[in-house]
């Protein structure tokens, strides 16, 4: 397939932001001004793929036809190179595919994730504080920003249910693929006979809504403030800082107090509120577009099983796509590229068939 007349129009488009960015006023609608350079960069380096691309394939035409000289050692030298210049060209064609590819405006967003223990009590809140960790740490080595939103500690050290905010860099297009049902066999510290037990946790990752992407309606709230619970000592807010929110029309219902104060409880409240509202609203919006088909990625649902994180074999198995890992330590030190890229390069298939660009 001949993907220049695409090119073309994608060119047309990174001269015209160009244009706008240069502009004096620019700058004095910052959201705006985000928007434009996020884009303008997408433009921009898909351009650069492109020209790489067109490089590539010269280089290997070229070196195809000095592999048939007379010369030996300059056909040798060229046949070494060849293999190379075709895996990269393949990576290349690739990547030009996937920018061309309609793209969900979300992506771009930071993600609210919100992890609960399933079944398995104790030890399923132990697992929910590693999926915690795993995501920090993944966060951590992408230079992306963390936040605890909102938390309920077990009594055991683990969580009961955990909220956090991660902000960086495309953050959704990286952890959407988290949503679902997460599975751990392992031997709790207090199995005395060494059995393996199964534990779930349930992750929700939701792009951060905007106040444009949701509607909510003063009069669609109830709001009530209360003091915040916890296992008592100095540290026991004893004012009321505790902030309960329920949305009428749909009953979903947020609690956040993992601030002192009131105002900011409100806020993180608010944040966690438009994000939920905002994801049920891509759901319903997504089921009625894939009615007729499946996604081998799947739907990120709370209640799909995705993943299974066996310890006594260090193996982390991702039933959506097959992938099998032994190096289960690492990934839940944050070393999920490997991981992500695999769900990316499914995805990426999907869609490139559907759209008959494959």
């Amino acid at each position: 397939m001949d993907y220049t007349p695409l090119i073309e129009k994608r060119r047309q488009r990174l001269e015209e932001l160009e244009t706008v960015i240069a502009e004096p006023d620019f700058f004095n609608d910052q959201k705006r001004a985000s928007e434009t350079m996020r884009e303008h960069r997408r433009l921009k380096e898909l351009m650069d793929t492109w020209d790489t691309l067109n490089a590539t394939e010269q280089q290997l035409a070229d070196n195809q036809e000095l592999a048939k000289t007379d010369d030996p050692e300059l056909a040798e030298l060229a046949s070494l190179e060849i293999p190379e210049l075709e895996a990269a060209l393949e990576k290349l064609r690739s990547d030009v595919q996937y920018s061309l590819l309609p793209r969900d405006t979300t992506e771009d967003r930071d993600a609210i994730i919100e992890i609960r223990a399933g079944t398995g009590g104790d030890e399923a809140s132990l697992f929910a504080g590693d999926l915690l960790r795993m995501y920090q740490r993944f966060a951590e080595e992408r230079g992306w920003r963390f936040e605890h939103l909102e938390s309920s500690p077990s009594d055991v050290g683990g969580f009961k249910e955990v909220v956090c905010r991660i902000a960086g860099d495309e953050v959704f297009r990286f952890l959407k693929y988290e949503g679902g049902v997460h599975r751990v066999q392992r031997v709790p510290a207090t199995e005395t006979q060494g059995r393996i037990h199964t534990s779930t946790a349930t992750v929700a990752v939701m792009p951060e809504a905007e106040e444009v992407d949701i509607e909510i309606r003063p009069e669609d709230l109830r709001i009530e403030v209360c003091r915040s619970g916890g296992a008592g000592g100095q540290h026991v807010n004893k004012t009321e800082s505790a902030v309960q929110i329920w949305h009428i029309p749909t009953g979903v219902y947020v609690r956040c107090e993992e601030e002192r104060s009131q105002m900011k409880n409100r806020e993180k409240g608010m944040k966690i509120l438009r994000a939920k509202l905002f994801e049920a609203k891509k759901r319903e919006e997504a089921e009625k577009y894939s009615a007729a088909r499946r996604s081998l990625i799947g739907s990120g649902g709370r209640e799909e099983k995705i993943r299974t994180y066996n310890f006594p074999q260090n193996r982390l198995t991702d039933h959506r796509i097959g992938y099998t890992s032994h190096n289960l330590d690492g990934i839940l030190m944050g070393q999920m590229e490997d991981l992500i890229m695999a769900l990316q390069h499914e995805e990426m298939q999907e869609r490139l068939a559907e759209a008959g660009m494959s």
